[in-house]
């Protein structure tokens, strides 16, 4: 979650460092801090509580002199509080060290090598730069690898050696790192986006390798005797550095919302093949279609909000069952699945360490994984045995809003193309249905359109410390992930329910004037949905009602009331995604609060 930044080359390390923190920023925002190797082979630590900005200013003001190496971190704390003496980097003898991930054995580490008295944080890496410290004798390679035998968890590591000047050491297991060599020098990071404006060639670091960066080249080494030279696939970023900047938005968030129609395009038009879902591209076969006795969709978060989507939209088509569950509990089960299961992994980032062991755990009942990413080269997009990779781009707010969608994009794909696999759709209704995805796109949009409308309403949110989302069927499962987006960056607690379950307890919670946002927009439960919104606008809720244009309803039914285009039932998630995403967005800026950075939460999590 933390996010980290090596450099090496002729250019100045010092400017390099800090602003790929900048960028890297989403990553983890407590604290930050950056190591430099100076001109006379000294190291310079510098590091400060808060966000980068507040390090940049500081190294303004203490730090004189060139460098041209050094590594650098921002932290989202896990092991020990929000302090100085806990950021990274940590020094540690003839070692500096910054680390992303989770050491589970520190303190057994700290109790072998003797280390009470050397601590001066209370993190678990500081920990590794001393273990690291007493097991190097003048080999990086050798020590870095013993280190690797010993620590258990996850980690990235960015390692200098105060007698290896000029040169980065990393190594990772779980925490992703991607590394390349420029014509600016050596780089290696946490995410992409930090390496954007030099490159976009790079290579994801395999686990269980140790990666060596000069400013002259980039060397990647087995862990065997001899340490052999491994040669990664290089890979090519398809966006620019235009795609990880505002661009004239006052935010990240409102940006990536304006993006999901051509965002939604990206992963959609390229697999149609005469009006039809096709595959063929991405090497995901028919036969696993055709074969699979059931679907189990495992994700957290957002993406298993949209599983729950796909869910309620492939089951009455398909015709067997399809399970959502949630990752971080899925790996702790015994879950009832086997080799004629297809398990889908949903992950915007490809890495969050949850979805990855669910992803592992499945291949161990032998069950047949897809995984549905945004990351080329991620370990759940390599470790799976089929990926579909979405198009959104890279997404930097924390809150997700076109992962989300483009999401939803690649499972409606799965199910249509199932469907008509397995004999559930002719070809004419598989057409039908991709028709009727791409009709989403324009609805999208049309609510885009309307963001001035829908700021004018978060006024009466935003004054009340509680909200509820409800609605029946799928309006139900778009709920959850309205009330997930406004939570997480408004901080106004806010629940989902299913409507139907309001008089089995929930609506004891209904007080005078407290905002509910119900969506119904499924025609089958239209009424009875209706029913639920007049019981708790009896109980004095304020209602924000959105339904479909041309939907007839009493007037005085609702305070507020939102229209969308008028979809089929299994696409109105689209537009309402849209609506639930902008109350969130102006909630949380009618608070001034920071919507692309929420306290507490990080945008890849890499750590239990």
């Amino acid at each position: 979650m933390c996010g980290i930044i090596g450099y090496t080359g002729p250019l100045d390390a010092r400017s390099i460092l800090l602003n790929g923190l900048s960028t890297l920023e989403y990553r983890g925002y407590d604290s930050a801090g950056i190591a430099l190797c100076m001109e006379d082979s000294s190291i310079c630590v510098a590091k400060k509580v808060g966000k980068v900005q507040a390090l940049k200013d500081y190294c303004d003001a203490q730090i004189t002199g060139g460098s041209h190496s050094g590594i650098g971190h921002t932290r989202w704390a896990t092991h020990g509080g929000v302090t100085d003496e806990n950021a990274h980097p940590h020094r540690a003898g003839r070692v500096t060290l910054i680390h992303n991930g989770i050491i589970e054995n520190y303190h057994a580490l700290t109790e072998q090598f003797g280390l009470q008295d050397r601590l001066v944080s209370q993190t678990d890496s500081e920990v590794a730069a001393w273990v690291l410290d007493r097991l190097y004798t003048g080999d990086p390679l050798k020590a870095i690898r013993e280190l690797m035998g010993m620590v258990e968890g996850s980690y990235g590591f960015c390692i200098m050696f105060d007698d290896q000047p000029g040169a980065v050491y990393a190594a990772r297991s779980v925490s992703p790192l991607v590394a390349s060599y420029t014509h600016a020098g050596a780089m290696i990071a946490s995410d992409l986006t930090a390496l954007i404006p030099y490159t976009n060639q790079y290579f994801v670091v395999p686990e269980d390798h140790i990666v060596k960066l000069t400013p002259y080249k980039v060397h990647v080494y087995e862990l065997d005797d001899s340490f052999s030279k491994f040669y990664p696939e290089i890979m090519t970023v398809n966006w620019n550095m235009d795609a990880a900047m505002k661009n004239g938005f006052p935010h990240f968030m409102l940006k990536e919302i304006h993006e999901q129609p051509e965002a939604m395009k990206q992963t959609i038009l390229p697999r149609m093949n005469k009006g039809l879902p096709d595959f063929t591209d991405d090497r995901i076969p028919d036969q696993i279609f055709a074969d699979c006795s059931q679907i189990h969709i495992v994700a957290c978060g957002t993406a298993m909000h949209a599983g729950m989507v796909a869910r309620a939209v492939m089951e009455p088509i398909l015709r067997i069952p399809v399970t959502v569950t949630i990752a971080s509990e899925f790996r702790y089960e015994q879950p009832l699945i086997d080799e004629k299961t297809l398990v889908i992994i949903i992950s915007q980032s490809g890495e969050t360490i949850d979805t990855l062991a669910a992803l592992r755990l499945a291949r161990e009942y032998g069950s047949v994984t897809l995984a549905v990413v945004n990351v080329k080269g991620s370990t759940i997009a390599r470790e799976s045995d089929y990926v579909l990779y979405t198009h959104a781009g890279p997404e930097i707010a924390v809150a997700s809003t076109k992962a989300y969608s483009v999401q939803l994009a690649a499972l409606y794909l799965i199910g249509c193309r199932m469907a008509l696999v397995r004999g559930k759709f002719s070809r004419k209704e598989a057409a039908d249905f991709l028709e009727k995805l791409i009709d989403a796109i324009p609805a999208m949009e049309t609510m885009i359109e309307q963001k001035d409308t829908i700021k004018a309403l978060v006024t009466h949110i935003i004054q009340s410390p509680d909200a509820f989302f409800i609605g029946r069927g799928l309006d139900y499962a778009f709920s959850l992930e309205g009330a997930l987006k406004l939570k997480e960056i408004s901080y106004i607690h806010a629940e989902a329910y299913a409507a139907g379950e309001l008089k089995h307890g929930t609506i004891a919670l209904i007080s005078d004037q407290v905002p509910v946002i119900a969506i119904a927009t499924q025609d089958h439960v239209f009424a009875k949905t209706i029913s639920n919104i007049r019981e708790v606008k009896a109980r004095g809720a304020y209602v924000i009602l959105l339904t479909r244009e041309g939907a007839v309803v009493d007037e005085n039914l609702a305070d507020i009331r939102i229209r969308i285009p008028d979809l089929d039932d299994r696409f109105t998630v689209f537009p309402i995604a849209v609506v639930l995403q902008l109350i969130a967005y102006y909630a949380s800026l009618g608070k001034n609060l920071d919507v692309d950075q929420p306290r507490n939460l990080a945008k890849s999590v890499t750590v239990e």
